[in-house]
């Protein structure tokens, strides 16, 4: 099998079993709501505010945990034997491609209902609201990207969940740090233009990371 074939069928598996068990997907939309609802009860419990600015961080901190969350599941079951079945039946660059793509779709996803819960719940401060959509997707995507890659080497460990913690953060804080930066931009309602620059920086890590994961995950895979 050609690798496009191969990676399309690994997805069609990654969805179906998805479909079938709705094992990460109900516990990360359970883990936003969850978040939101505490962060209501603690700033509009007892009559306070929150500023745009406040606003903005928790959505991104919501959005961060809530990948990590689901990234850290990604490879859990290809543990133990089926990672020998997969290892002689599919090729490392379309089982990593395959876990890449259903990521971004699934954080992408995620990151646009937590951003309606987000926004039904905690109140509407964004004054450009589709150039605020386009920046959630573009940073669920580059979340999606970096955590999945972290989530392959951390399987390799017995420990794999602190590992993923541990790793996770400091590489994806730079890019937090930017997606707070031009959403912001976007809540205040600035020119556009002010963000592509910004923009075309997340995109490009989107790309490098997809690129160094689909080169060095083979590498993790014969271990």
């Amino acid at each position: 099998m050609s690798l496009i074939s191969e990676t399309a069928a690994l997805i069609k598996k990654e969805f179906l079993l998805e479909f079938r068990l709705r094992y990460m997907f109900n516990a990360v939309l359970v883990y936003l709501a969850g978040a939101i609802f505490i962060c209501y009860f603690a700033f509009f419990g007892r009559g306070g505010d929150l500023s745009p600015m406040t606003w903005n961080a928790l959505f991104w901190i919501i959005v961060l945990l809530a990948s990590v969350n689901a990234a850290s599941r990604s490879f859990l079951l290809e543990r133990n034997s089926r990672h020998y079945y997969y290892y002689f039946m599919a090729s490392p660059g379309a089982i990593i491609l395959s876990k890449l793509f259903y990521n971004i779709v699934l954080l992408v996803l995620m990151a646009l209902i937590g951003l309606s819960l987000f926004t039904l719940v905690m109140g509407n401060v964004v004054q450009d609201l589709s150039m605020f959509v386009c920046i959630a997707i573009i940073g669920a995507a580059s979340l999606a990207s970096t955590l999945t890659f972290v989530a392959a080497i951390a399987a390799q460990t017995q420990h794999s969940m602190t590992l993923m913690a541990v790793l996770s953060f400091p590489i994806v804080i730079p890019v937090l740090l930017v997606l707070i930066k031009v959403s912001k931009n976007a809540i205040d309602g600035l020119d556009r233009s002010i963000s592509f620059q910004d923009l075309i920086v997340l995109t490009a890590v989107n790309v490098i990371t997809i690129t160094v994961s689909y080169l060095l995950f083979p590498y993790l895979w014969k271990n």
